[in-house]
């Protein structure tokens, strides 16, 4: 599997040393960003190739990761879908517009292609997806992050926003893709607490669903990327094992 990114931030820099230094079938070999020097630094590191245009690479790989920002699912992922390339979208938050997300699902099934949008940093997705074939009731997210991985300076413990995840993505929408995630995988428009909190050192995410289920609670504590403390590893780690997962004949999970 030929695989090109857009976006080649810490995310894109995690996936591609995993890839270089797995042995698969996967191969990372075509980078795009903005800052067309941190394409060619990645590309290097891969003897891969940095292009100046998205459309550059489209015709010689088999998926694109979109690792960039939720702008550039709007502008980008339409592109990718309408030449037939699949796609694994990393900024889930630009997905909670109802228009683009109908555009982009529309794109796909014309297209014949996949829209892949792994768990990121929660954890339990394959538990709620299997919930929601029945009925869930409630659905509760209380995100704790450090100041420095929400961009803001205080030494005080203070909730910063509280109400549904389609509001709290445009306000924060480089620190939320998993309130995103969590809305599309139970269809609901959830309820998020963001706190920050200077005696935590790394981003946690407590989620509650209720349901005719029962009742499921998780907890996830997540390293911080070094290069980008707003992006938690687990993120990256989640796109790596769906990649992975592509081409494996023995699956297990929801």
């Amino acid at each position: 599997m030929i695989v090109g990114i857009v976006g080649c931030g810490a995310i894109a820099n995690i996936i591609t040393s995993y890839v270089l230094e797995e042995d698969s079938n996967i191969q990372i070999r075509f980078f795009y960003d903005r800052d067309l020097e941190k394409a060619e630094n990645l590309a290097s590191m891969a003897d891969g190739i940095a292009v100046l245009k998205v459309e550059d690479m489209l015709d010689k790989v088999d998926l694109i990761i979109e690792a960039a920002s939720p702008e550039a699912v709007a502008e980008i992922v339409p592109t990718i879908l309408k030449a037939g390339k699949n796609v694994l979208i990393m900024s889930v938050g630009a997905l909670m517009d109802k228009g683009l997300r109908s555009k982009i699902e529309d794109l796909a099934s014309r297209n014949n292609v996949n829209v892949y949008i792994p768990s990121g940093a929660i954890v339990g997705l394959d538990g709620i997806k299997a919930a929601s074939i029945g009925e869930i009731t409630s659905v509760k997210l209380v995100t704790r992050k450090p100041p420095r991985s929400l961009g803001i300076s205080t030494d005080e413990k203070r909730v910063l926003y509280k109400g549904n995840a389609s509001e709290a993505v445009k306000k924060f929408p480089l620190n939320i893709n998993v309130a995103a995630t969590l809305s599309i995988a139970c269809n609901m428009d959830v309820e998020v607490e963001i706190i920050v909190d200077p005696q935590v050192d790394r981003n946690v995410h407590e989620i509650t669903v209720k349901g005719d289920f029962g009742e499921l609670k998780t907890i996830a504590e997540n390293v911080r990327c070094s290069l980008n403390p707003k992006t938690s590893v687990l993120a990256a780690y989640s796109a790596i094992k769906l990649l992975k997962s592509l081409s494996e004949n023995f699956r297990v999970g929801t």
